[in-house]
């Protein structure tokens, strides 16, 4: 599993658990499909800031499945 901090890996499609800003404290992690990369630099310590199918916007932590395309 890739962790989400090389804008690289991470491609709309992709399955994720990404950290919310409201669940940066707690680490709380929410699953759901990228829409849309946020970061546009190669590379962020924290995780790729991307927009899930759902509207929620978070940092991705883990790379799920890189199997699944849109």
């Amino acid at each position: 599993m890739a962790n989400g901090q090389n804008r690289a890996d991470v491609k709309p499609g992709l399955e994720v658990n990404v950290i919310l800003k409201k669940d940066q404290r707690t680490g709380v992690k929410t699953k759901g499909i990228v829409k849309d990369l946020l970061t546009n630099s190669a590379r962020h310590p924290h995780g790729i800031k991307v927009r899930l199918e759902d509207g929620q916007v978070g940092r991705v932590c883990e790379i799920l499945s890189s199997d699944r395309l849109v």
